[in-house]
């Protein structure tokens, strides 16, 4: 699976929205800015995420999105998916003409990694992957960005990827 900006980002995005949700949904204009991205491609991003039911949306003043199920139900892979990210590693795309029309020497070692990497993000969670940045930092990110009514939607709280929350 090579993860591109828009499954980075998909996930990202909507792991903001499960941690600043307390309140109701979440205008997608305060995901961008909390998370500094493109408001129009957050739109894009979330229509998908709507269709694969995923999350809801409600309009008018206190509109935005939300999670269509708790976040322990809601796999990475899921997130990953509905935007229409494929889980190969694989030059040919599983067709297996990865050179000259043959299979090449490391095929299998690729669908073997492509495998790997979507039982990993199948078995983690929304909510084990906030569980997991809490941790890491000290449980600060609850209480600073509570959702209550002295809640900012300029107060970026960025998610940590694993990498850099090992180097923590």
């Amino acid at each position: 699976m090579k993860l591109t900006t828009r499954g980075r980002y998909a996930v990202t995005a909507i792991l903001d929205v499960a941690l600043n949700a307390g309140d109701g949904p979440v205008p997608l204009g305060d995901v961008a800015e909390r998370q500094n991205l493109s408001l129009s491609y957050l739109e894009q991003l979330f229509a998908r995420l709507r269709r694969q039911g995923l999350v809801r949306s409600s309009r008018g003043p206190g509109g935005g999105y939300e999670l269509s199920r708790p976040a322990d139900e809601i796999s990475v892979a899921e997130v990953i998916f509905a935007v229409d990210e494929p889980v190969d590693m694989t030059r040919c795309g599983g067709l297996v003409n990865c050179n000259q029309d043959s299979r090449c020497l490391t095929h299998d070692l690729w669908v073997e990694l492509s495998r790997k990497m979507d039982e990993f993000f199948s078995s983690r969670t929304l909510a084990d992957v906030l569980e997991r940045r809490r941790k890491v930092r000290g449980g600060d990110d609850i209480e600073a960005n509570g959702g209550g009514p002295t809640s900012t939607a300029k107060r970026r709280i960025p998610i940590v990827p694993v990498a850099e929350a090992r180097e923590a």
